[in-house]
């Protein structure tokens, strides 16, 4: 049934009005001051909500397959949802890792039968397939990207061979993104730290040095052959002097993305939260995150995402060496971002720019990331008068738990639309309709 939006606030394209959007067949037919419809169509009042294009979150780990004692693209795509992220892009280190064609296209099947969202999935690079990472070229318009782990202990998928690395960076036509920690040194770092026994530890054994030599490994070697290059989060201060922001993001060869954990995170938060909070890059001093947000602010940093990577309580609760890394976040990066809109520290156009546009930029999306007539209806109705309490109530990440657990945040979402269906709806998730693969608009 088409649907017509009645009297929302659009945050889109950097402004805000008021207005009715039309949606048939999936996409925005039409934008105005006011619509009236002849045909039935479903009416949804948006007086006094805001609408914002669904948000893009270009990092995840939906642990399928391999590890769906953690969580699966089902349970992981509804809490998406859930939190207004309407787009996803999942990156390959399940088990078996996602290392040949057959394997990524297995992803692909999997969220075609149970994925509420709109997906993608990454080719991952090891030190052994370059020639099976290189077929995805034939494949530009319908896979997001070439995943390297420039410094991991995942399987076997850190990759440290200079040939390897340099034969995808010179032949890869499509963008290459990078987890930037460099392993000798994080390996060093151990040995200063033989008996690490907290989290508090982390951040000085997988520390700045590790991210930045690292990143300015990447960017090297892009540099040389001309990549187009997306280095995921961001975490430290002395990595931002490698970035630029003296052009539009659509002429930018590299880029860079921040996650909403280190925005929010400092190395104070291990007192309280240990090992719930131990990720990689590690979430660090204090004044790495003023940094950041100053970055981001002026555009340094392009987009921000969650590097959403579940795991259960039991395995967090073991001592820090055998505790995983990662936490879980994509049901709340939204509302978390809202929050910072309400403290005044960040605009909420500037949010759906580096949530939605940004992305959609970035990955040549075609037709999502925008409220535009003709594009494609991920919109995401939120109201930014009604609180909302993260609890264990109301997680829907199989894992079951959040390192936000008891905050209380400004806004509530109240609908999710994709591909024009409501996926989402005061507090339930609509599985009617499964989401799309994404589709890229490459030369």
């Amino acid at each position: 049934m088409p649907i017509l939006i009645k009297q929302a606030t659009l945050v889109n394209e950097g402004k805000q009005f008021v207005a009715d959007v039309f949606i048939k067949n999936g996409r925005i037919e039409r934008v105005a001051t006011h619509i009236d419809v002849k045909e039935n169509a479903r009416i949804i009042d948006a007086t006094g909500l805001h609408l914002l294009p669904g948000a893009i979150d270009d990092q995840v780990h939906f642990r399928e397959p391999g590890l769906t004692h953690k969580a699966n693209i089902h349970t992981e795509s509804r809490a998406a949802v859930a939190g207004g992220v309407t787009t996803f892009m999942e990156m390959p280190n399940t088990i078996p890792a996602a290392l040949t064609q057959d394997l990524l296209e297995d992803k692909y099947a999997i969220a075609a039968n149970t994925s509420v969202a709109n997906y993608s999935f990454f080719m991952g690079v090891a030190n052994d397939n370059v020639e099976e990472v290189l077929k995805t070229n034939t494949k530009k318009d319908i896979v997001c990207g070439v995943k390297i782990f420039m410094g991991s202990s995942t399987g076997n998928m850190l990759v440290d061979n200079y040939v390897t690395l340099n034969k995808i960076f010179s032949e890869s036509e499509l963008l290459i993104a990078t987890h930037c920690e460099d392993e000798r040194i994080i390996k060093a770092n151990k040995e200063k730290y033989p008996n690490a026994d907290n989290a508090s530890f982390h951040p000085l054994i997988r520390d700045e040095i590790a991210c930045f030599e690292s990143s300015f490994s990447a960017i090297q070697l892009a540099k040389q052959n001309d990549t187009r290059l997306h280095i995921l989060h961001i975490s430290t201060a002395k990595e931002l002097q490698l970035f630029s922001n003296m052009m539009p993001l659509n002429e930018k060869r590299i880029t860079c993305e921040v996650c909403v954990h280190h925005l929010h995170f400092t190395a104070d938060d291990y007192a309280s939260l240990g090992n719930l909070i131990k990720c990689n890059p590690a979430i660090k001093a204090a004044n790495n995150k003023t940094a950041l947000w100053d970055a981001l602010l002026d555009d340094r940093l392009d987009i921000i995402a969650t590097d959403h990577a579940p795991h259960t309580w039991e395995e967090k609760q073991q001592p820090f060496a055998q505790a995983p890394s990662g936490l879980p976040l994509v049901q709340h990066s939204l509302l978390l971002m809202l929050h910072y809109v309400q403290k005044g520290k960040i605009s909420i156009e500037k949010v759906v720019e580096k949530m939605a546009h940004a992305p959609a930029q970035c990955f040549q999306i075609k037709e999502r990331g925008y409220i535009r007539e003709g594009y494609y209806a991920d919109l995401v109705l939120v109201d930014l008068q009604q609180n909302y309490t993260v609890t264990k109530e109301n997680i829907l990440y199989k894992c079951g738990w959040s390192p936000l657990e008891g905050i209380t945040l400004p806004a509530t979402i109240t609908h999710t639309l994709v591909n024009g269906n409501v996926v989402y709806e005061n507090g339930q998730v609509l599985e009617d309709w499964k989401g799309e693969r994404l589709l890229f608009d490459r030369p």
